[in-house]
C-alpha cells in the first residue's frame, strides 16, 4: 500500500535558501531507489524557515530502506548544523485502514 511521508523541519535564520538546495538534492537521490514514486518541497508562505518535505513510497517499507540507509543519514548530517529544532516525521497511509 503507498504511504506518504511528511517531514516537517525548521531552519535557523538565513539557513533556509541552504536548506531548500540540499533538499532537492536529497530527493534527486531518492529518486534511484525503489519504491520512490514522488516528492514535493513545500516552503511556509509566512515563514520561509518552515519547510516540508512530502514524498511517496509504494510501501512503508521501501521508505524504511531509504529511512535507514547511510546516504540518507549522510544527507541529514549536512542538514543537522542548518535546523533550529529537530525534524519532525510523520507517515501517513492512503485511505482508511
Amino acid at each position: 500500500m503507498a504511504v506518504k511521508i511528511v517531514i516537517k523541519r525548521e531552519f535557523k535564520k538565513d539557513a533556509a535558501r541552504q536548506a531548500f538546495d540540499l533538499l532537492n538534492d536529497f530527493r534527486r537521490e531518492a529518486m534511484k531507489r525503489e519504491g520512490y514514486v514522488s516528492g514535493e518541497t513545500w516552503v511556509n508562505h509566512y515563514d520561509p524557515c518552515r519547510i516540508a518535505v512530502v514524498s511517496t513510497w509504494q510501501s512503508v517499507e521501501d521508505w524504511i530502506h531509504w529511512e535507514e540507509s547511510d546516504q540518507r543519514a549522510a544527507n541529514e548530517a549536512k542538514l543537522e548544523g542548518l535546523l533550529k529544532t529537530p525534524a519532525k516525521f510523520e507517515i501517513y497511509d492512503l485511505g482508511a485502514s
